[in-house]
């Protein structure tokens, strides 16, 4: 398994970064245990996961299952959308806690939210660095202006800056490409990309007709319905995407993972796993690699055009005028 750069910070890790929110909900401790034991076996070594998964409960499986370990992988974990400033710290601690570890290798913040304070959280942030609970320090699905705005405080104060980025990304959903890559590109910030299978939309594992597979990500989406939406606005460009893939004789997801692995600024896919199964297939999309005449062609395949408006909350949070406290 390739070895990636994050950014400025100096960490080295896996190209592959392992996705856990789906540890509980639809895979048990001792499936999870099994997978993170595979994953480390074939250099897989980059773990995400986020105290608001399970309401901390993911981030306690973890621990448990990484016990005796801890110097074999690195750990990126989130801070609570909605916490404030000040218990950034102890929430901080309380992740610790669960993994069971003095320190992650990568803190982000998980969503910005109205009226933030940018130079407060990067002090707080900055605190974690000196303290040694944090190798490093990011954030997730923050328009450019505002990771520029977050790291010129840094650079200002001679701060720990945001070193990595996490947002969506895969051959639908393109918004990061109006922006987001070129100061990711700029900066040298790191990029991981989740939904790069699109919640399991790309992975061929669905069809217009068929029934949503028990366990998988369409079937925990109740309330929304979003796999079930996004195939029946693209059914037809997905069962061209699939054609493409039977004609390379890889699957639909590893066809999606190296369609995202094809962007020089992707520093890693983030890839979800309930299953060993799953894992294991998904390995092979690391040694696919895309001609760019491929790459457009598969753009192609969803219409090219890049839309803004395609990328989850990203764009709601760039023209947000309240975003960032006005004495900030």
């Amino acid at each position: 398994m390739k070895r990636v750069l994050l950014g400025k910070s100096g960490i080295e890790a896996s190209e592959l970064c392992l996705g856990t929110m789906q540890f509980g909900p639809s895979c048990d401790e001792a499936e999870a245990g099994r997978i993170i034991s595979a994953a480390v076996e074939h250099g897989a070594n980059f773990i995400d996961t986020a105290a608001a998964y399970g309401g901390g409960a993911g981030e306690s499986m973890l621990g448990r299952i990484l016990q005796g370990r801890r110097d074999q992988v690195v750990i990126a974990t989130k801070l609570p959308t909605f916490t404030e400033t000040e218990d950034i710290g102890q929430e901080l601690d309380g992740s610790l806690e669960r993994l069971q570890t003095d320190y992650v290798d990568l803190y982000l913040m998980h969503f910005p939210k109205e009226g933030m304070e940018p130079r407060r959280i990067m002090s707080a942030f900055n605190d974690a660095v000196v303290a040694g609970k944090a190798r490093a320090v990011g954030c997730c699905n923050c328009p450019a202006w505002l990771v520029e705005h977050f790291n010129a405080i840094a650079a200002v104060e001679g701060w720990s800056p945001m070193t990595c980025h996490q947002v969506p990304y895969n051959p639908i959903e393109r918004g990061i490409e109006v922006e987001i890559l070129p100061q990711a590109k700029t900066a040298n910030v790191a990029i991981t990309v989740y939904r790069s299978l699109l919640m399991g939309v790309l992975s061929g594992k669905y069809t217009k007709d068929g029934p949503i597979p028990e366990g998988s990500r369409g079937a925990l989406d109740v309330k929304k319905q979003r796999p079930q939406g996004l195939i029946a606005r693209h059914a037809e460009a997905l069962d061209k995407f699939k054609a493409f893939a039977d004609g390379l004789g890889v699957t639909p997801a590893q066809l999606a993972i190296a369609w995202v692995r094809h962007c020089p600024v992707v520093t890693s896919p983030l890839v979800g796993f309930s299953s060993l199964r799953q894992l294991d297939s998904t390995l092979g999309a690391f040694n696919i690699d895309l001609t760019d005449e491929q790459h457009t062609e598969i753009a192609d395949i969803f219409d090219a055009d890049v839309r803004e408006e395609s990328c989850g909350k990203i764009p709601l949070f760039r023209r947000n005028l309240n975003l960032v406290a006005a004495a900030d």
